[in-house]
């Protein structure tokens, strides 16, 4: 085999690519992934670890401003000083950044870089990036590969997904940002709109509360947190607007003025009505859509639907030799989705046996704002939709010893069986540290745990995650503790 052929070729280093190029490399395949950019994608560099550590140093500054509660003085209020809570979120990813070059090289991955199209089954050229490198990125590494052509009998595209900008409300970087702007500001803004409230919205709205500034989230839906079971949204929201967020729902930014330094949004509500919201900026977080263009799928035939690559299960296109992982391939567009979609691909690819297609009802959801919202499975109302009789528990943070220690007492945590099987079809949670809580559900599902095993499973004292047996036992009517 020549130094420009591979058993496997992966186009993008994010979470699911660079996942799947180290699976390919330990079932013993030749194998080199192509990255434009920076290694890690979106996720490790402007997505889920950066975010958390903006979150992060936001918790501590709520705790610390709240910290008469727990019978602690501090002199003065505790503030934030924004450059350096930024500093250490790009440094945080600039660190795990670094990590992702050490495993390349520690399974002997080649790196191509730049910017791949697929030219014919098989085969890729490699041109000089299209964007410019940016921070956190290192300096390329010596010995890595560039422009050239390469060829491989498997190609797997996982070249992720972008912020989905709304016609006439186009992100410009200075008064509408898009995540990546709202990740780094130079300066605080005192006021902001922001605009859709799935993860990446409320996170942001969330962190910005935290850090003083006067947030208003505008929802196109009856809720926030759409995809979210409406009982855990209702929580959630109250909550939210407890800490000061102003939240409308069923409702739509029409148009946005810009003059200096501010924005004028139009809102339109409902009732037909239409208000006007000025705040210094506005964040457009109304979802994300596949990088597909530019690949060259159109011209091998590769089949797309609403910007992002058909795939059955195991991440193969209709084109043979040719697959896509990850956000490119479609919701949920989650990083551990796209992991673990990249080593059913690359094992199916590898004819290991009993590989099993992908699940997607067992897919957990996280969101990291304050209060905490995680699911896995179906709703109780899409549980009634199928016609299934269920059992619904509940249980409340408020009646947990290790919450209230925390002073953590409000969130919830609910269960949905099917009645007759006693098989759990979801389980959705919003509070303190669920998004640490939902693994152990997630686990339950996989395995096909039954309600009977769940109650006979001892949970240790006291944690949050008794809660988690508590709403199980209220299902069937055996409560313990409330």
């Amino acid at each position: 085999m020549s130094a420009t052929s591979y058993d496997v070729i992966i186009i993008g280093s994010g979470p699911g690519g660079y996942v799947t190029a180290i699976r390919a490399a330990q079932l013993g395949l030749k194998t080199a992934i192509v990255e434009r950019e920076h290694l890690g994608g979106i996720c490790l560099n402007w997505g889920c670890i950066p975010t958390k550590a903006l979150l992060r140093s936001a918790e501590i500054l709520d705790h610390a401003n709240h910290a008469k509660s727990f019978g602690l003085t501090l002199e003065g209020k505790m503030t934030a000083d924004v450059k350096d809570v930024v500093k250490r979120s790009r440094g945080v990813s600039a660190r795990l950044n670094g990590g992702i070059g050490f495993l390349m090289k520690k399974n002997k991955i080649d790196v191509i870089w730049g910017e791949a199209k697929l030219t014919k089954p098989g085969e890729i050229t490699v041109g000089k990036s299209s964007k410019p490198v940016v921070e956190p990125q290192h300096p390329v590494p010596k010995g890595v590969k560039g422009e050239g052509t390469y060829t491989a009998k498997h190609i797997i595209v996982a070249t992720g997904a972008r912020p989905r900008a709304l016609p006439g409300i186009e992100p410009d970087g200075k008064l509408i940002w898009t995540y990546f702007e709202a990740m780094k500001p130079d300066t605080l803004p005192k006021s902001i709109v922001v605009m859709g409230s799935g993860a990446i919205g409320i996170e942001f709205a969330s962190f910005y509360r935290s850090m003083g500034t006067e947030v208003t989230v505008v929802e196109v839906m009856s809720q926030v947190m759409p995809v979210e079971d409406p009982e855990i949204s209702a929580i959630a929201r109250k909550a939210l607007e407890k800490r000061g967020m102003k939240i409308l729902t069923e409702a739509k930014v029409a148009k946005v003025d810009k003059a200096a330094n501010s924005i004028t949004a139009h809102v339109e509500t409902k009732d037909g009505k239409t208000q006007t919201i000025t705040a210094d900026r506005l964040i457009s977080a109304v979802g994300v859509q596949g990088n597909i263009e530019g690949l060259g799928l159109e011209g091998l035939g590769v089949k797309t639907d609403r910007g992002c690559i058909v795939i059955d299960g195991y991440g193969k296109t209709n084109v043979p030799g040719v697959y896509a992982i990850g956000d490119v391939a479609g919701p949920p567009m989650l990083a551990h989705k796209a992991e673990h979609e990249g080593v059913v691909c690359i094992e199916k690819i590898a004819g290991l046996p009993n590989v099993h297609a992908m699940d997607k009802n067992l897919i957990p959801g996280c969101t990291y704002c304050n209060p905490q919202v995680a699911s896995v499975g179906i709703t109780e109302a899409k549980a009634k939709e199928q016609g299934r009789e269920v059992r619904v528990g509940r249980y409340s943070f408020n009646a947990n010893g290790k919450a209230i220690a925390l002073g953590e007492d409000n969130g919830m945590i609910k269960t949905v069986f099917d009645k007759k099987t006693g098989e759990l079809l979801g389980a959705h949670m919003v509070g303190a540290e669920v998004t640490e809580l939902i693994q152990g559900f997630v686990v339950a599902m996989n395995l096909e745990t039954t309600e009977e095993e769940l109650m006979h499973t001892i949970f240790p004292h006291p944690t949050l995650s008794e809660m988690m047996k508590e709403s199980v036992l209220d299902a069937y009517g055996r409560v313990l503790n409330a």
